[in-house]
């Protein structure tokens, strides 16, 4: 093999490294800051609205402060959520401290991404299911508290949610039981 033929294998090699470490990264940026024991909801608590899950009696669940970098192109999973009174959201939102009507288009995300209200009222694109829909965030989904009352007995989000209303489900054409959880991508609007 001559130098050029080397060289030039030997560049895309280099080439293919440096995507493949860069993809590795994103995944790798954000590990767990803690463990939370799940505690047993007090009967009558813990709202299981949208296939909601309570936490389980002396089960760890991890706590994150961080969420993946945010990008042009972020990859999350989706689920949904109540935002009204009485829905598995648990309490007000964070950002205006009202509840919200399931008609909107909002979405809570990660506590990282959520960045100390830094998105609060500001919109994002959120593609999935082969369309791209404009959500307002209105909320925090906590990753670094959970199995509590405020948090409706409910385990932590992990690092990479953005938690959005029924509304958001039906403009992005996702119907009945394939509503709950997907993989999607976020920007921002």
């Amino acid at each position: 093999m001559n130098m050029k033929g080397f060289s030039t294998i030997f560049l895309f090699s280099l080439f293919v490294l440096v995507i493949i470490d860069c993809l590795m990264v994103e995944e790798d940026t954000c590990k767990p800051s803690g463990k939370l024991r799940g505690k047993k909801p007090p009967p009558g608590k813990c709202n299981k609205g949208h296939d909601s899950d309570c936490c389980k009696e002396g089960k760890f669940y991890d706590t994150y402060k961080c969420s993946p970098p945010v990008s042009n192109h972020t990859k999350a999973t989706f689920t949904l959520n109540g935002f009204d009174s009485g829905e598995d959201g648990g309490s007000p939102c964070e950002c205006d401290d009202k509840f919200h009507e399931d008609s909107e288009l909002i979405v809570a995300l990660s506590t990282g991404w959520f960045n100390k209200k830094k998105w609060c009222m500001k919109y994002i694109n959120i593609h999935g299911n082969g369309k791209t829909i404009k959500s307002k965030v209105v909320d925090k989904c906590d990753s670094t508290m959970g199995c509590d009352d405020e948090h409706d007995f409910q385990p932590p989000c992990t690092n990479n949610i953005v938690d959005a209303s029924d509304a958001v489900w039906d403009a992005l054409r996702v119907c009945g039981d394939k509503r709950g959880e997907m993989e999607i991508y976020w920007s921002d609007a």
